[in-house]
């Protein structure tokens, strides 16, 4: 499960690299978002729960639906129509030590050793990575909208804390779902009307493909997997996504790598690896009574 999550959630790279060479990104992020939000809805209430959330869940799907559906999901697609699928994936991939980082400054986490050698490692990745791009001649403008998405990402997913202990997860899943769609929806009429679609098979495919696969799909999975394990393991399986996604992207859309987008990549999950590693507490020894 952790494995098909990891794929998953990393190959929604690629299949809006496809989207955005034939439609406006915003739009298609907002109907995407409308028809797995309203089927997430549908689902939660055929499971019997309701739309009585408590007041931390409901500001907890709001923030989460500007901050990662509409914030780092909308700008990272605007963001693919100058950059590689690869080089998003990477950038995107670095949150998990950005809300290390965060958990550490703002709501003074204690991290171990392992865990700070682990973010310096892994920021060291990631700017391997951009430096040798930026060489390269990549996009700044749109390596800087990935990089902010990147960071409205940390926030949605610090925003969530604790937002699941009023039960009615899926029903929160479909309705942040929503959210991103409304306010992708005003934005995409206000810059990208007159709409240009040209309506191909790689097009439909992909688009069918990432609303059902990495956005419903990837979800189910992984709150599945979360109950399963427990989130702090579950987590780990993020370390795998820098490598899903630089190899989706090759194999799908034959994307060049060089030699540091690989030390790269191997130094980023190295360094999520050690930092998810460092939260989980070793067992108690237990007491011998003489």
């Amino acid at each position: 499960m952790g494995f098909a999550f990891a794929f998953m959630w990393s190959s929604a790279f690629a299949s809006a690299r496809i989207i955005v060479a034939y439609a406006p990104p915003m739009g298609s992020l907002a109907l995407r978002f409308l028809i797995a939000g309203l089927i997430g809805v549908g689902i939660a209430l055929a499971m019997g729960q309701s739309f009585r959330l408590t007041r931390a869940q409901w500001r907890a799907t709001v923030v989460f639906g500007i901050c990662q559906n509409a914030l780092y999901l909308g700008l990272n697609f605007v963001a693919m129509q100058t950059i590689e699928a690869s080089l998003a994936s990477i950038i995107a991939s670095s949150m998990p030590l950005m809300v290390a980082l965060a958990g550490w400054v703002v709501f003074r986490d204690r991290l171990p050793g392992i865990a700070i050698a682990g973010m310096v490692a892994g920021f060291g990745g990631v700017m391997l990575i951009m430096g040798a791009r930026m060489g390269a001649g990549v996009d700044a403008y749109g390596l800087t909208l990935c990089v902010v998405g990147a960071a409205a990402l940390t926030i949605a997913t610090l925003s969530v804390r604790g937002a699941s202990s009023g039960g009615n997860v899926m029903m929160i899943v479909g309705l942040q779902m929503l959210v991103g769609a409304a306010i992708l929806a005003v934005a995409s009429a206000a810059l990208e009307w007159p709409f240009e679609v040209q309506m191909t098979r790689p097009l439909v495919l992909a688009f069918l493909y990432t609303t059902f696969v990495p956005g419903l799909m990837a979800t189910f999975v992984w709150f599945t997997l979360v109950n399963r394990i427990g989130a702090v393991k579950a987590a780990t399986f993020h370390f795998l996504n820098p490598f899903f996604g630089v190899a989706v992207a090759a194999a799908l859309l034959d994307e060049a790598l060089g030699i540091f987008d690989l030390i790269g990549v191997a130094v980023i999950g190295a360094g999520i690896l050690a930092v998810q590693l460092s939260k989980q507490r070793a067992p108690k020894t237990p007491r011998t009574v003489v």
